[in-house]
């Protein structure tokens, strides 16, 4: 924290009042972060029984003060490319610190503390001053439990703060409402709309920000496609590389392309997320709009009536009526979330089209409804054929799936097929609180608010983690992971990819192409199959921790002409490596000659920051 000790901090909290014997390590952490980003990485919530009585006399307010403007958080990968320096904006406050001659500063001076039982009262600039603390908290995007931690455990936190919208909330209620009205989705409606929102999501705006953030941590910025790419970087650009047959890199062209290339023809649009099908590929942007490019199927009949496919980016008229957050591409369908929490899909040429009855020749965006009447939905998965649903509540995750059921892939127990999206109950049984969920084209994984992580699926080559290749028909936790806090779980055909909180990737299933990431060579690797997760030492030399992974999730015997599948390592720093099959380009690197895969991670030349 540079020249600030961590018992400064902690004397900072102790002088502001805040601390009733809960959480005061708390607000120094977070004030430290505020000085120093360098400790960035380090906004976490310790909980301390007591605190001595004694305190070393000193200012620190004039010393935060002194240092200058203060610099919000960046995080590595959330950092904005402009390279100019924040605006604070205390909310709309004008805080006037007095001079060091006042009697304010005077008074800080004093030996005597109120403070944990003094009998003498001080004064602290902190009460004086909430706005500087609204802004700490509001710019360090901080987890909304930490913000309802931060409430039940303060009195400064827990009562009113006299600011808008409404002067009865506290400090960590307004930090949540300016965070989610930072989003667009939320920033864009109406306010009828927005309170709507609150109260499916529990009536507080810590709530409508816990639902926010879980949508928002399951954004695919990096996809690995069969045969074709996508990559979003932080400022909403995307680019694109690999197989062009059918215009799926919407670059105007159907000429393949072994390095990234900026879409340009949306430069102008921010996109937030990719999605990614055989031949096809759907951008969704900030303002809920969903652009379509590639092979003629699902929306495409809309987009032109003579071209069996399209070359440029086209939006989805069908979906101009809703503000779309998610897209995912199945291998018979395509679903989108909307801002309200709801699922559409356009399926095609299947019977149960995936939760609606409706003509096979239909390809208009139908809501699921059902079982998920009133269900507030965080997130949407597909697999080749089925659709998994993460549920929002405020007291927990639940998950939902609709499909297919072969193999158990659907964890209801059975192989039976479900037309409507149907809860998987099991794992309340598991007392497993969800908070990601990874359809593969095959099998399914669910990342645990815990670190644990389930499969369920069918087990071809081990991809299910449990040490053999038999299915499973309900989520099953992956007893190899029992000493892992896994913090991200990506699934693909056969393989499945889960990082750990230290940045540690592991993986396990099929090494057929070299995309699971054990350096084998390519004739030993056709006949590797590994059923327990291992760690991939070739990420880990890299020195550089994985923060998301994906990998190629479509059938390979669809698509053997795009060559083996792939897999993308987004690294903390912004880099993003690929190994695996790249005879399309899709790895972003152009291969030796006669080379069909790549053993080691390669460096992809794009910065994702």
């Amino acid at each position: 924290m540079g020249e600030f000790e961590a018992a400064d901090l902690g004397d900072f909290v102790m002088r502001a009042g805040i601390g009733d014997g809960g959480t005061v390590d708390c607000v120094a952490t977070i004030i430290g972060s505020w000085i120093d980003p360098l400790v960035s990485a380090s906004l976490f919530f310790s909980s301390v029984d007591r605190v001595g009585d004694e305190r070393r006399e000193r200012s620190l307010w004039w010393r935060l003060i002194s240092r200058g403007t203060a610099r919000s958080m960046q995080c590595p990968m959330d950092a904005a490319a402009s390279g100019t320096s924040p605006v604070m904006q205390f909310h709309g406050i004008v805080d006037e610190p007095p001079s060091h001659s006042s009697p304010l500063h005077t008074a800080l001076e004093r030996s005597q503390r109120h403070c944990y039982g003094h009998e003498t009262p001080g004064e602290f600039p902190l009460a004086v001053s909430p706005s500087i603390v609204l802004h700490v908290l509001s710019t360090c995007e901080l987890d909304p439990k930490d913000l309802a931690a931060l409430e039940a455990t303060c009195t400064f936190f827990s009562k009113p703060a006299n600011f808008e919208p409404n002067f009865a909330l506290s400090l960590p209620e307004v930090a949540a409402f300016d965070m989610c009205h930072k989003r667009p989705m939320v920033k864009l409606m109406a306010q009828q709309e927005r309170e709507q929102l609150k109260q499916r999501c529990g009536g507080s705006w810590k709530l409508v920000f816990k639902y926010i953030v879980a949508r928002e941590r399951n954004y695919s910025r990096i996809v690995a496609g069969p045969g074709h790419s996508i990559v979003v970087t932080t400022k909403g650009d995307a680019y694109s590389f690999g197989a062009n047959c059918w215009g799926q890199l919407g670059l105007g062209d159907t000429e393949d392309r072994f390095k990234p290339c900026l879409i340009r023809s949306l430069q102008s649009i921010k996109i937030t997320q990719a999605a990614v099908g055989s031949r096809q590929t759907m951008l969704v942007s900030d303002t809920g709009s969903v652009y379509a490019f590639g092979k003629g199927s699902f929306v495409w009949e809309e987009l032109s009536d003579a071209a069996d496919h399209i070359t440029t980016p086209k939006i989805v008229e069908s979906l101009k009526g809703v503000f779309v957050v998610q897209a995912a591409i199945g291998g018979y369908f395509s679903a989108f979330l909307s801002r309200e929490g709801q699922v559409y899909t356009i399926s095609w040429g299947r019977t149960e089209r995936l939760g609606h009855s409706s003509d096979p020749s239909d390809v208009e965006p139908r809501l699921l409804s059902g079982p998920l009447e009133g269900v507030l939905v965080a997130q949407i998965s597909a697999g080749n054929c089925y659709l998994l649903m993460l549920a929002y509540q405020p007291t927990g995750m639940s998950v939902y799936s609709v499909g297919c059921g072969l193999g158990g892939k659907l964890g209801h127990g059975c192989k039976n097929n479900k037309g409507t999206p149907k809860l998987i109950e099991h794992f309340l049984t598991l007392s497993f609180n969800p908070v990601s969920v990874a359809a593969g084209t095959w099998h399914a994984a669910a990342l645990g608010d815990d670190g644990r992580v389930c499969t369920w699926g069918w087990g071809h080559t081990g991809c299910l983690g449990h040490g053999d290749e038999e299915y499973r028909v309900l989520p099953t936790v992956v007893q190899g992971l029992s000493n892992v806090k896994a913090v991200h779980v990506s699934t693909g055909e056969y393989t499945t990819f889960v990082v750990s909180d230290n940045g540690d990737t592991y993986s396990f299933g099929s090494a057929e192409s070299l995309n699971i990431g054990f350096q084998e060579d390519e004739e030993a690797a056709d006949d590797a199959d590994f059923s327990t997760p291992s760690l991939v030492e070739s990420l880990k030399v890299l020195n550089d921790k994985a923060v998301q992974i994906s990998t190629t999730n479509s059938s390979y015997w669809l698509n053997s002409e795009m060559g083996y599948p792939h897999t993308f390592a987004l690294m903390e720093s912004g880099k993003l490596y690929a190994f695996g099959g790249g005879i399309k380009g899709q790895l972003g690197v152009k291969l030796s000659e006669g080379q069909e895969r790549a053993q080691n991670p390669e460096r992809v030349p794009i910065d994702l920051c």
